[in-house]
């Protein structure tokens, strides 16, 4: 018979060691969701990943996992939205962190290359999704494109004096360009560090965004 603070401790144990899953709090729990969620989806795409693997990979039932996300897509958005807003706030803390144009271009290529070459993997559901023709997932990548855009594109139009509609266009094609060259990069990760792939990239886009005259030029 067991007694005084062993006998305490033993419920706990036989729960442990019996697989029940840890009562967590509720954010704590979804947090643990989100992450196995995002494990399963990134090795395997959304079509391909199934609740059941979810749900074992996090340690809980599927009931449990059901509790927080109805459904298998609204697991998806939850995740694609974190990602989305994690590039959105990369982005501004980029345009934001000097006053210098060129160093702006600079910090906004490597948010992208630093994004991409996350371990969690978040970009491929941002930029590789397999289910870009599920109209949700389709409107919060359109709503991540004009973010980023526009405000790249106000620093541009600000200092340029060019027309909304024309920084845009510049802001589309710089931010094009990072995207697409630093997915690119991770085929050549080993052979190229990512600040040097960085800069090659930022000085090819500086040199084209760089000659556009300042409509207010200092000195």
């Amino acid at each position: 018979m067991i007694s005084g603070p062993a006998a305490a401790s033993a419920p706990a144990d036989a729960g442990a060691e019996s697989g029940r899953a840890v009562r967590l709090p509720r954010r704590e729990r979804r947090e643990q969701l989100l992450a196995a969620a995002r494990e399963v989806f990134v090795a395997h795409g959304y079509h391909a990943a199934a609740m059941d693997d979810i749900a074992v990979r996090a340690g809980v039932s599927k009931p449990v996992l059901y509790q927080h996300f109805p459904s298998k897509l609204d697991l998806y958005l939850a995740l694609l939205d974190a990602g989305a807003d994690a590039l959105v706030a990369a982005v501004r803390d980029a345009l934001g962190s000097t006053q210098d144009n060129k160093l702006r271009v600079q910090a906004t290529v490597l948010a992208y290359y630093a994004f991409v070459d996350d371990p969690a993997g978040a970009y491929r559901l941002v930029f590789e999704s397999d289910l870009t023709n599920d109209p949700a997932v389709r409107g919060r990548l359109e709503i991540l494109d004009r973010q980023c855009a526009d405000l790249v594109s106000a620093v541009i139009a600000a200092d340029t004096g060019l027309s909304a509609a024309q920084a845009r266009l510049l802001a589309s094609g710089l931010l094009g360009m990072a995207q697409v060259s630093a997915r690119r990069w991770l085929r050549d990760r080993d052979t190229v560090p990512l600040e040097d792939a960085a800069a090659l990239v930022d000085l090819l886009a500086w040199r084209g965004i760089g000659g556009f005259p300042l409509s207010h030029p200092s000195g």
